[in-house]
């Protein structure tokens, strides 16, 4: 055993050395603490940077040499449309369009070099079909093992990408526009301008901007357009007009332009556009249809339109001074005669020689017009009484008879006169009154020829009483007397019958069938004239069906009276109609309405043919040309067929006038748009000539009489174009 003082040595050794390992415990607790709240650290570290990763507002992944994804975030599982685990094992390159593959590839080639490009830029493929645009940025390195890899970031830029190609379009489109552009600052300096701009106006842009577009003024408009044109832009935020401007030549130029206001996030007007198109060879057109259409050009006296224009004015001033009006039908005895022994170079001369000797007999006011062939008519205004118009009459009558000097040689004829006088005790309109004339010029060439005939209005009452009353017409629609005959309409170079008018026929059970003309007169001014429209709409419809049914889908036209057309619940009665046949497609009925009719109230009837066409209906113009449309008007009135008057069709195998009415006609139609066709095609001649002007829809008695719906089937198995017609559409040489 050891002594007390060795033993106390020894414990004093032992806690010594146990003060030491607690020191060194507590040393390795102290660092055991430390490294716990750096491993704490390094997690939470650790967490904020993979929170950082995933959520980072742009595509990150890491890649092998292979290119394969070994680690991508949620933002570029957004930017594919998947989850990010997904793409994980995946290719990069797969989610790569086509068209940027090589893009990707030389970009990963260059990675490292001085040269490289820091990004590229490309498209991503997604599900179902559509791309995005990204920006790609790439480093490579290598990983813990020594192994290339490469981390990738994708940034969204399809928004810009996008904005971008917009704004290239828009400038694109800007220069390259075939309408004139003009953009104006708020306080009206010029601001841009577009190639078409200096190719309608002559002045390059350097020479317009920041000036004012009266620099355009062609003087033409007064300040009241100008105060108008600027009333309705600030109103409305736009407006449309046509104005003449000055080219930088000095010269006119018509255009159709359309100014808008481009107003600011606050609502403040920052610019003006306006964009314009060069109408002038259309105004041209216009002016030299206007002419066409209202003189003959053979004598250079008023034709039939401008005729029925200056009757109307002149009645109306007979009325307002209490005078007297007579109406002369002239027709030529003998001229036929000249022209089968002379040819019609000499017969032309002899007319315009005639033309002019009766011309000379006038007053300054009285009017003489020529309606075609060797017709003429004499309006004589402001008489006193009819026997003042008796020495007018004969001087007339005389000048016709007059031996004239006609190609080197003396020819006569003589002429037979028709008179009626205006007002008288019943009311008359101006078509009345012609027809008055003319059946007494008939009278006049039954009696003998070069003489006169008044016409007798007691006889003609008494003539007018055949036609049957309103009562009785009312009577024939319910005890369902009306049928519908329909005449076909045909494309002369395909070969095809593209439709059918539908015509009304009264069925007497005493007279037999009777013409529109024997009773659609008589209820023009009465409200029967719209059950009577409606009743034709109905039963066209209900054929329709009935052809349907039998495998025949064939379009029916119908015509709308101007009393029908007035109806303010026009569009609800039609829809009516339509659902009554609900199995009809609306797009087999065409409404036709006349022109005359449709200018009379342009809004009215612009309003009422939008409302048609929304329901599937479509509206052909009848009878163009007869109406004095301006362009103005056509422009607003949005049919889809314009049909031309059978006055300008039946005699455009003699007159060459109404092959130029005919021309300028159709390209008006093309201008606008609109199918054309031409009503009257009497012969197969007619029809040649109209496919050679580019008219290939026509109707007439040369192609088809009207039928009843029974017969139309069977005539449209047996009928084909003829061999002329196809001959005609064949380009020359």
């Amino acid at each position: 055993m050891l002594d007390s003082p060795a033993r106390a040595l020894q414990l004093q050794g032992a806690e010594a050395v146990l003060h030491e390992l607690q020191v060194h415990q507590i040393e390795l607790e102290l660092q055991n603490e430390e490294l716990l709240r750096t491993q704490q650290d390094l997690s939470e570290a650790r967490a904020r940077y993979f929170d950082l990763y995933d959520l980072a507002p742009m595509g990150l992944c890491s890649t092998d040499e292979h290119g394969s994804i070994f680690e991508a975030n949620m933002g570029l599982g957004h930017l594919l449309g998947r989850s990010s685990a997904s793409l994980c094992g995946q290719k990069l390159e797969q989610f790569i369009c086509d068209g940027d593959q090589d893009t990707y590839h030389r970009y990963r080639l260059q990675l490292g070099r001085s040269e490289a490009e820091p990004a590229c830029e490309l498209r991503l493929r997604l599900e179902h079909g559509s791309m995005r645009w990204v920006q790609l940025q790439a480093v490579a390195m290598l990983d813990a093992r020594g192994q290339p890899q490469l981390r990738l970031a994708l940034m969204d830029i399809d928004q810009r990408k996008r904005a971008e190609a917009d704004r290239v379009l828009a400038a694109s489109m800007f220069d390259h526009a075939g309408e004139g552009i003009l953009v104006t600052s708020a306080q009206g300096e010029i601001v841009a301008v577009n190639q078409a701009f200096t190719r309608i106006s002559g002045y390059e842009a350097a020479e317009v901007l920041g000036r004012n577009p009266r620099l355009l003024s062609s003087g033409r408009h007064g300040p009241d357009f100008f105060a108008h044109m600027w009333s309705q832009l600030q109103r409305d935020g736009s407006v449309q007009l046509e104005m003449w401007n000055r080219h930088k030549s000095g010269s006119m130029y018509a255009v159709t332009q359309t100014i808008s206001a481009v107003r600011g996030s606050g609502g403040a007007i920052q610019n003006y556009v306006g964009l314009f198109s060069d109408i002038t060879h259309l105004q041209e057109q216009e002016v030299k249809l206007q002419r066409l259409t209202h003189y003959d050009p053979l004598t250079q006296l008023p034709n039939r339109l401008l005729l029925a224009e200056r009757l109307q004015q002149a009645m109306a001033q007979a009325q307002l001074q209490g005078r007297l009006l007579a109406v002369v039908f002239l027709d030529l005895d003998g001229f036929k005669a000249v022209n089968d022994s002379h040819g019609h170079e000499v017969g032309d001369q002899m007319l315009i020689a005639v033309a002019e000797a009766m011309k000379l007999t006038l007053r300054e006011g009285d009017t003489l017009a020529r309606l075609g062939g060797d017709e003429f008519v004499a309006v004589l205004g402001d008489l006193a009484t009819v026997a003042e118009a008796q020495p007018l009459l004969q001087q007339l009558l005389e000048a016709s008879a007059l031996p004239l000097s006609v190609a080197g040689q003396t020819l006569q004829v003589s002429a037979s006169l028709g008179v009626t006088f205006f007002p008288q005790d019943e009311e008359m309109d101006a078509d009345q009154l012609l027809r008055q004339a003319d059946q007494a010029m008939y009278q006049a060439k039954l009696a003998g020829k070069n003489r006169m005939h008044l016409f007798d209005a007691q006889h003609d009452r008494s003539v007018r009483g055949h036609h049957e009353s309103v009562q009785r017409i009312a009577q024939a629609l319910a005890a369902g007397e009306f049928v519908l005959y329909f005449q076909p309409k045909v494309d002369m170079v395909a070969g095809h019958v593209v439709g059918a008018e539908a015509l009304i026929r009264w069925q007497h059970p005493e007279r037999g069938l009777l013409p529109p003309a024997v009773f659609l007169p008589v209820i023009e001014d009465h409200a029967l004239a719209i059950e009577l429209g409606e009743w034709v709409i109905d039963q066209a419809l209900r054929q329709v069906a009935a052809w349907q049914s039998e495998g025949l889908a064939l379009p029916v036209s119908v015509n709308i009276g101007a009393r029908q057309l007035q109806q303010a619940d026009f569009v609800e009665r039609l829809q009516r109609l339509l659902t009554r046949h609900a199995e009809v497609a609306p797009g087999l009925l065409e409404l036709e309405v006349l022109e005359t009719s449709a200018i009379e109230d342009i809004t009215h009837v612009t309003r009422l043919i939008a409302e048609c066409k929304a329901l599937g209906v479509r509206f052909a113009l009848d009878d163009f040309g007869t109406g004095y449309s301006s362009l103005t008007y056509l422009k607003r009135l949005p049919v889809a067929q314009l049909k031309i008057d059978q006055s300008f069709v039946r005699d455009m195998l003699d007159n060459p006038v109404d092959i130029s009415i005919l021309q300028g006609v159709i390209g008006m139609a093309r201008a606008f748009g609109c199918e054309v066709i031409a009503e009257g095609v009497e012969t197969v001649a007619h029809g040649a000539v109209l496919v050679q002007l580019g008219c290939h829809l026509a109707q007439g008695y040369g192609i088809a009489r009207p039928m009843p719906a029974a017969a139309l089937p069977v005539w449209m198995a047996d009928w084909r174009p003829d061999a002329s017609w196809l001959a005609a559409a064949q380009p020359a040489g």
